[in-house]
């Protein structure tokens, strides 16, 4: 999901939310139940939810295994929690530049957007 979400960073989510086109959602993996991925709920399909991560180069989303049945959708993203500077950076200013920037919101995608452009747009910025 870079570049919306980093290694490290924490979700905050919303179990049973209503998931509408452009929300970040947790999922059961279609392959594998066990293992929970993130993503972004594109369109409701036959089938359930058409999903799509943020970063194009990785097709480790519907493009592979396809519409995801609904009941696998397990949470809806609220906020991102960035992971905390590494020891050796922990100065005051730091801490206090991750403090400022450590909780933000996950945005859904605006209305007529889609997930490649914008991926395009976040990666030029």
């Amino acid at each position: 999901m870079v570049p919306t979400l980093n290694p490290g960073d924490q979700l905050v989510v919303q179990y049973g939310a209503v998931v509408r086109p452009g929300d970040v959602v947790v999922l059961r993996h279609p392959f594998r139940q066990d293992l929970l991925i993130v993503k972004r709920a594109v369109e409701r399909r036959e089938g359930g939810w058409w999903v799509r991560g943020d970063n194009p180069l990785v097709e480790n989303d519907s493009r592979e295994f396809g519409a995801v049945p609904e009941e696998f959708v397990v949470a809806r993203a609220l906020v991102r929690l960035r992971r905390p500077p590494e020891a050796g950076q922990r100065s005051a200013g730091a801490l206090l530049s991750w403090l400022a920037s450590a909780l933000r919101p996950v945005r859904s995608l605006p209305a007529g957007a889609s997930v490649a452009r914008l991926s395009r747009r976040l990666r030029a910025r």
